[in-house]
């Protein structure tokens, strides 16, 4: 075998570097890899490892309560693979017969087969039950899922209006697109590093780690999406277990040691498990914590003592054994039964999936992942490339036909299409041009200070008669002021953010938001003030901010028999509302404030083309007093301080709701294009309700109206 030859004067640094860590040959680790075949030596521990790392991720997605930092299983994947690949790539590499064709035949071998089993089964219940938008966005998926980018995909769709994870039977592919992004750059670097200067091997890896460990502890507070998703804030896990494969930490000589540090492992990851959850800031230096347990596990190499009996325990064993295509299928069952239950599992129904979960598993690791993998198999290497490249195109040029006909609306009956098409009907106002998302794309604030933003009224004019100011409803609502003032002759502009009410220095339910939301805010606020605007309307979704809630499962899984939570929180949004409105006031600027449209809780326009389409009723609008004890608090709020202030209001929840009942379709086309968002149509058909405001301030605001 090869030994560490001397590194060439240019990368002398690295000698330096080398005196930090082992230098021990490759070879000389401990059990590291066969000597003859150059792969991994076969750890049952490993297996049991992957079983610790599954079984929390399924029970986390079934819902099972307990287990609400089950996502941590996913980082202990990541470090399992960084081990075993490198074992495999350095083994080969030290025998000299690594072989880059031979490394990526074995990986096509390992993940392609279940993985497009699992994708076109998806894709074949989608396109029976998932409605246009949702099978649009499920073509993305598949996509991104077959060229392994759908991290980055998931990345880009993240924005305000996504759709629910709950939608996305693909979601789980994010994770092998990390890895596949990492098997495809991680054996060539470790070529070229080998060939030019091998004593580099581990300084630069090491270095990598530290930078991306950096660039996520970083990225959660100021990139979290990112940091989540990307590779570059995450190729640090699969580097840990890397750096374990190369001997950068000595392995223990005594047995009991190991058995400690396997111990200290499960500990670890049992702890995030049981204590981590979604408002954890993840991943960052809290991924540290299984990541770490994953890696005392792998370096622990335990078998005798208490932890190592666990980990070799015959169950434990087979649940690692089939993990893959378990970690595969259940994410996809999960998803289609809530979605054809219309509801949340129950906690027997959500045993009964993890249990049909583990059925589906151990048939697809039988049938389908064992007949493609090792050296027994029969299949030849050039037909299982031919297949990959043709399944992948296959996929591609799928995903690419159904986001070209706009989710294939043509499945659906001529009925429920017509319904389905409020779901596009929205105006400008509520797209990217002109509000800002979650993400801060939109206007930026130096497109605030320029007064650089989107036209409403009459165009033209190079006087600014008024603002539209607030979040995503402000957006939604604005066509029906864009109508009124185009007959008054008013000319205004639209500052709008998706979750931020207009109140500067308002104190939300987080931090997060509230400090999302000050920069954007000040920046109207000083707009209005400089330019000495005369007229401001805002408009917000009032009862999520004054509740500091939406409606308990908004969207697919509403249910209007849950009650909503009423418990009036109110004081920091009064206080910020006062002191806008005082501030206001004292420069001269009248006051609009449009109390918010009900809520609806379904995502009507897919909610009513079901119903259609079952022959179900389509009177699912929630009920009169369900919409009014939701609402009350916060039209309290408004009434008193528009009083107190002499703000003139606007009821827009009266313009749907009469007669004890609110209405969720007019002229057989729903009003709202999602849960509590109103469609352009809608808004257009509201415009009365603001056109006695123009006429009783035409004087203040330089305009005549007829």
């Amino acid at each position: 075998m090869s030994t560490w030859r001397p590194a060439l004067p240019l990368f002398a640094p690295c000698e330096v570097m080398l005196n930090l860590v082992p230098t021990q040959k490759f070879a000389d680790i401990p059990q590291a890899v066969d000597p003859n075949s150059g792969a991994p030596v076969y750890r049952p521990d490993i297996d049991g490892l992957r079983a610790l790392a599954i079984l929390p991720v399924v029970l986390y997605h079934a819902g099972i309560s307990g287990f609400q930092g089950g996502f941590v299983g996913v980082d202990v994947f990541f470090v399992i693979s960084g081990y075993l690949m490198a074992l495999r790539i350095m083994g080969g590499i030290d025998n000299g017969d690594f072989s880059l064709l031979r490394f990526y035949e074995s990986r096509i071998r390992r993940i392609f087969p279940a993985l497009f089993a699992m994708i076109a089964a998806s894709t074949l219940m989608a396109w029976f039950f998932f409605m246009p938008v949702e099978f649009e966005y499920f073509a993305r998926s598949v996509k991104a899922a077959a060229l392994f980018v759908s991290n980055v995909q998931l990345n880009r769709e993240s924005g305000y209006f996504d759709i629910s994870a709950q939608l996305k039977p693909l979601l789980h592919t994010w994770s092998l697109a990390i890895e596949e992004q990492f098997y495809i750059v991680f054996p060539l670097l470790l070529v070229i590093i080998n060939r030019i200067a091998r004593k580099c091997v581990t300084p630069v890896l090491i270095a990598i780690f530290a930078a991306s460990l950096g660039a996520s502890i970083w990225g959660v507070y100021y990139r979290p999406v990112e940091a989540f998703y990307l590779s570059p804030y995450r190729v640090w896990e699969l580097l840990l277990g890397a750096l374990l494969a190369l001997g950068v930490v000595p392995r223990p000589k005594q047995q009991f040691i190991g058995e400690i540090l396997a111990c200290a492992g499960i500990l670890l990851i049992g702890f995030a498990v049981l204590s981590f959850n979604d408002d954890t800031s993840f991943p960052g230096l809290t991924a540290l914590v299984p990541c770490v347990g994953a890696a005392l596990i792998i370096q622990g190499r335990a078998a005798l003592g208490p932890a190592g009996r666990l980990l070799t325990s015959a169950p434990l064993v087979f649940i690692g054994l089939v993990s893959y295509s378990l970690y595969l299928w259940h994410w996809p069952i999960i998803v289609f039964t809530r979605y054809l239950n219309g509801h949340e599992l129950s906690a027997v129904q959500s045993g009964l999936l993890v249990a049909i979960s583990f059925v589906v598993a151990v048939f697809s690791w039988h049938f389908i992942e064992r007949p493609f993998r090792g050296h027994t198999s029969r299949i030849p290497r050039k037909p299982v490339f031919a297949a990959a490249t043709a399944t992948i195109a296959a996929f591609v040029v799928f995903g690419y036909y159904v986001i070209s006909e706009v989710g294939l609306p043509g499945r659906l009956s001529p009925d429920a299409q017509k319904i389905y098409s409020a779901a596009y009907d929205e105006s400008p106002y509520s797209g990217s041009k002109c509000l800002q998302d979650t993400s801060g794309r939109g206007p930026s604030l130096s497109d605030i200070e320029k007064g650089n933003l989107c036209r409403l009224g009459v165009a033209g004019s190079g006087n600014v008669n008024f603002l539209v100011w607030g979040d995503s409803h402000s957006g939604s609502m604005a066509p029906a002021i864009d109508v009124a003032a185009r007959q008054a002759g008013a000319s205004g502009i639209f500052a709008g953010r998706a979750s931020c009410p207009p109140l500067p220095d308002v104190e939300l339910k987080t931090e997060k938001d509230t400090l999302r939301c000050v920069d954007y805010n000040a920046a109207v606020r000083d707009l209005i003030v400089r330019k000495r605007i005369p007229l401001v309307f805002m408009i917000a979704y009032w009862p999520k901010y004054v509740l500091r809630s939406e409606l308990p499962n908004q969207g697919l899984y509403f249910d209007p028999k849950v009650r909503p939570p009423l418990d009036d929180r109110s004081a920091p949004i009064a206080a910020a509302l006062d002191q806008t409105l005082a501030e206001l006031k004292r420069q001269g600027t009248q006051v609009v404030l449009v109390m918010d449209v009900p809520e609806m809780g379904h995502f009507m326009p897919e909610a009513l083309a079901k119903a259609t389409t079952r022959g179900t009723s389509t009177d699912i609008a929630p009920s009169w007093t369900y919409t009014w004890e939701r609402q009350a608090a916060s039209r309290n709020m408004i009434t008193e301080y528009a009083a107190k202030y002499g703000a003139t209001t606007v009821d827009a929840l009266q313009a749907i709701c009469a007669n004890g009942r609110c209405d969720s379709m007019r002229n057989g086309l729903p009003l709202y294009k999602d849960s509590d968002h109103i469609t352009a149509t809608t808004a257009r058909s509201l415009s009365y309700l603001y056109t006695p405001v123009f006429k009783s301030l035409a004087g203040a605001l330089g305009i005549a109206v007829d």
